[in-house]
């Protein structure tokens, strides 16, 4: 099984991209971790160390794939604080 990790900021975009993957993915064929940058800070630089340049992201087994554009790492990261 395939491990995917989704990464949003939130933002209306994200949160769009997030319904129309948790409704196509296959539970049985990809295990899916969501991750919510406003709830969680500290994954920022995980994502970063991924590849991640723009949210939303989805990152599966280690390949990033950018989808739509929301907001870049950067923006993220100064909205946050972080």
């Amino acid at each position: 099984m395939s491990k995917a990790v989704f990464y949003h900021a939130g933002c209306p975009v994200c949160v769009s991209a997030e319904e129309k993957i948790l409704d196509v993915v296959d539970k049985n064929k990809l295990n899916l971790e969501i991750v919510h940058f406003g709830n969680a800070k500290d994954r920022i630089g995980e994502a970063e160390k991924a590849g991640v340049k723009s949210v939303p992201a989805l990152v599966i087994d280690d390949q990033v794939l950018h989808i739509n554009f929301g907001a870049s790492m950067e923006d993220v990261k100064s909205s946050l604080n972080a």
